[in-house]
């Protein structure tokens, strides 16, 4: 019952003029951002963080969470449009989405896109209003050793899921690790490894690192790609027919449960559950033939799965504190930009805050549906802006939001570097998600491993005798054993073909 309040008094906040105003703008940058073929959601919403400054953090967080899921949704378009996924959980859609579209139906693949976005992502912000407050209740026993053990889980997920080689994942996440140990020592109050740029007292902005290595880096990679010509289609009949819709609600369903447990694992990514959703429909249906020539459930599935999955991720960072994606890792860091930690404790602390968040999502994905399904049209057309302009007036928007964070031009600097940077990785396909999850962890971890050893004398013994901290460790070794047998069998079968 008081969870039922507490969403009413969420609802009566997010409904005010001023929310559905940040709701919406989030919505429409957001699904911008997903329609421009290479920055994704995590870039878009690092590069749009500086808009926020001025918010109250309600508004700030309400129009970032509502970027994330509008991007997720922009991506379709790019895909059935250019069969070019403008993010990476639409590649999946790409399959048949793009043949669709040959076939005169682009207009039924984006509308069928839209409702299965919307179901999805409704019933994952219910699931999150259901679970949310039980699981932070239990989390609140945790303490400084069990919150040490959690953020180690999470890294280690995003670690083992983070490319086929785990050496460089691991190697990601150290250097992670290396640069927010950066700025002044916690407990002696000294300066470490700042090299005696007075700048880096503060540790290195978070947000000109990250706009660096998704932001500037991802214009780049782009700009390396060679122009791709639109399909000139009519955007008419966006509603399927009564025998498609009767095919597609069965995918919908299946693709909401798909997204939505994925999205409670963090590290998973939202790649996988499309995936997952799009070989389920494939293995069930009664006309496998069909998919890969404009089947509509290979797009109603996954389209679900990716919205339920966005949605779910957000119960880990708002019960835990765990980012469970690199898009979900530059959500906390705004979090953390206006005072506010999440976890359990901000349930107790920020309880009209959190349920304010919570009543957006499901505000937000109204405004999604109504956006999406009427002005399908005129997001087509922003993909016929070359490339190269809008790459231009991004870079700018980069500058102008790196010097906006604290008036210095170090900060853009930093940014500029991280993007070199950034683009040697990615050319070395190197994983970027582990070290950004480090990076924006890492202050945790080290406060919770001093405080747990200063509570047991310096005895490490106190993560293994407690029973919630052991069983965290214990799953976090099986998950990087895991992905180490899971990599070893994935080369033996790449032998094999080769042989």
């Amino acid at each position: 019952m008081e969870g039922l309040q507490l969403l009413g008094a969420g609802f009566a906040a997010a409904l005010s003029i001023q929310n559905l105003a940040f709701a919406l703008a989030g919505c429409v940058l957001g699904t911008l951002i997903g329609v421009l073929p290479g920055l994704g959601p995590a870039a878009g919403t690092a590069i749009l963080i500086p808009i926020t400054f001025k918010l109250d953090a309600a508004g700030a967080i309400i129009m970032l969470s509502a970027i994330y899921y509008g991007a997720m949704y922009g991506g379709t378009i790019t895909s059935v449009l250019l069969n070019v996924p403008g993010e990476a959980a639409s590649v999946v859609t790409c399959i048949d989405g793009y043949q669709m579209a040959r076939r005169g139906r682009a207009g039924t693949a984006l509308g069928i896109s839209a409702i299965g976005s919307f179901v999805g992502g409704v019933f994952a912000t219910l699931a999150l209003a259901v679970v949310a407050p039980p699981l932070a209740r239990f989390a609140l026993s945790f303490g400084p050793p069990e919150f040490f053990c959690l953020m180690l889980l999470g890294m280690c997920f995003v670690t083992g899921l983070a490319g086929r080689s785990l050496l460089a994942a691991l190697l990601m996440t150290v250097i992670g690790l290396l640069l927010a140990l950066i700025g002044i020592d916690p407990v002696r109050g000294a300066p470490r490894f700042t090299l005696g740029i007075a700048e880096l007292y503060d540790g290195i902005g978070f947000i000109s690192v990250v706009m660096g290595l998704f932001g500037v880096a991802e214009i780049l990679i782009t700009l390396e790609s060679p122009a791709r010509q639109i399909l000139e289609t009519k955007l008419t009949g966006l509603l399927p027919t009564r025998a498609e819709a009767i095919r597609a609600s069965g995918a919908i369903g299946r693709g909401t449960l798909v997204g939505f447990f994925l999205g409670l694992i963090p590290g998973v990514g939202a790649i996988i559950p499309t995936f997952m959703a799009y070989v389920l429909e494939k293995k069930i249906s009664k006309t496998p033939e069909e998919f890969g020539h404009g089947a509509i459930e290979g797009v109603a599935a996954p389209e679900t799965a990716n919205n339920a999955y966005a949605n779910a991720s957000m119960i880990p960072l708002l019960v835990l504190g765990v980012p469970s994606s690199p898009t979900i890792a530059v959500l906390m860091g705004a979090f953390i930009i206006n005072g506010l930690t999440p976890g359990p404790f901000l349930f107790k602390e920020q309880p009209l805050l959190v349920w304010t968040i919570i009543a957006s999502f499901f505000i937000g994905n109204v405004m999604l549906l109504i956006l999406n399904l009427p002005l399908v049209g005129l997001w087509a057309k922003v993909l016929k802006i070359r490339y190269q302009y809008l790459c231009v007036g991004t870079l700018v928007f980069c500058i102008v939001g790196a010097y906006s964070l604290k008036g210095s031009a170090f900060d853009v600097g930093v940014m500029l570097l991280f993007g070199v940077v950034g683009y040697l990785l990615r050319k070395l396909n190197m994983p970027l998600a582990p070290a950004v999850l480090a990076l924006i962890l890492g202050p945790f971890m080290e406060k919770s491993l001093r405080t747990s050893l200063e509570i047991s004398g310096g005895d490490f013994m106190i993560f293994v005798t407690r029973p919630i901290s052991l069983t965290l460790l214990v799953v976090a070794i099986l998950v990087v054993v895991g992905s180490t047998l899971r990599l070893a069998t994935f080369r033996a079968m790449k032998d094999a073909e080769s042989k």
